[in-house]
């Protein structure tokens, strides 16, 4: 009996190590051999994976540094879990569906990256179990470093049970008979918010702020290609805002090109001090155009030297 409960123990001495570190829980000596084996050295691929609710939302929120990623060989893919069937004030079902297909694949196409969307209906997106099988085998199949979505505090529905879905596979992933079929990660990836204005519970606080200065054409360009939301006014449009002809519609695409800059560079001026922290004082007050993400804790937790090597910023020599 003594030596049965010593086995017992020692199993769950272990079990615990293990789970400590796919937390990212310091007290596990697993923690640090994991992260090591995680950080990215010179010449590693990073895969990222990223979840939106819509076919546009990772576009507008990620597609800066999605862009970066990939034109320094990094693998990037964003998700659209919900196919944006009733987005528009004039269309909707299947053919709304297969257009929003189309426009973000073309988005995907300027911005150097692949692209997916699940056939879910918009609007009806919930945090089931089926549901939480689809994140995680796609987080899986991906073999994601790095994940990012939506915070779980915001106006529409498919945003919040997005995040709550994509929160809910962190660790689950790691879990080798939770999704048996696909084989699943040895690490727990690192998972991060995408920046928001939302206030309660409690404001986004950024951990990474990017600058996008060198993409932010390229990411104009693909969201000009999203016309049904961009150019068209999603579920708020009228008939007016359906360019007629090829100067109408080049005077829409400057309209979106000059939204979404004033959008970004407000990122910029908010998080100028973040930037000053990760650019140096020169630098950060140069960026006129950011993309801003905060660290999830369900995921692998990084140091701050870590986290930063794993986006897209430049490193700073005194």
């Amino acid at each position: 009996m003594r030596n049965t409960i010593l086995v017992l123990a020692a199993v769950s001495l272990v079990i615990a190590a293990l789970c400590g570190a796919a937390l990212g829980g310091q007290a596990s000596p697993m923690a640090s051999e994991r992260a090591a084996a995680a950080g990215p050295g010179p010449a590693r691929q990073l895969r990222v994976i990223a979840f939106g609710a819509h076919p546009d939302d990772c576009e507008i929120r990620v597609g800066g540094v999605a862009a970066m990623w990939a034109a320094q060989g990094h693998k990037v893919k964003f998700v659209s879990t919900t196919n944006g069937d009733i987005g528009h004030w004039k269309e909707a079902g299947g053919p709304l569906a297969q257009r929003r297909l189309r426009e973000v694949l073309a988005a995907a196409k300027v911005l150097g990256i692949e692209t997916e969307v699940l056939d879910i209906h918009d609007g009806e997106i919930m945090p089931t179990l089926e549901n939480r099988r689809t994140i995680v085998r796609l987080i899986r199949e991906w073999q994601a470093d790095v994940v990012i979505t939506h915070r779980p505090y915001d106006y529409h529905p498919d945003h919040r049970y997005t995040s709550i879905l994509v929160q809910d596979a962190a660790f689950m992933v790691i879990c080798p008979f939770f999704c048996p079929d696909v084989p699943h990660l040895k690490t727990n990836p690192v998972f991060m918010y995408s920046s928001d204005g939302f206030q309660k519970p409690y404001p986004f606080k950024p951990d990474i702020v990017v600058g996008i200065d060198e993409v932010m054409d390229r990411k104009l360009d693909a969201l000009v290609k999203i016309e049904s939301q961009f150019v068209e006014g999603c579920v708020s449009g009228n008939e007016s805002m359906i360019p007629k002809n090829d100067t109408e519609r080049a005077a829409a695409h400057e309209r979106v090109r000059t939204n979404f800059t004033g959008r970004f560079a407000a990122i910029a001026d908010q998080y100028r001090d973040k930037l000053a922290e990760l650019y140096g004082q020169d630098k950060g007050k140069a960026v006129r155009y950011a993309e801003a993400f905060e660290l999830c804790e369900y995921g692998r937790r990084p140091s701050a030297a870590e986290l930063r090597k794993l986006f897209p910023i430049p490193s700073t020599n005194p």
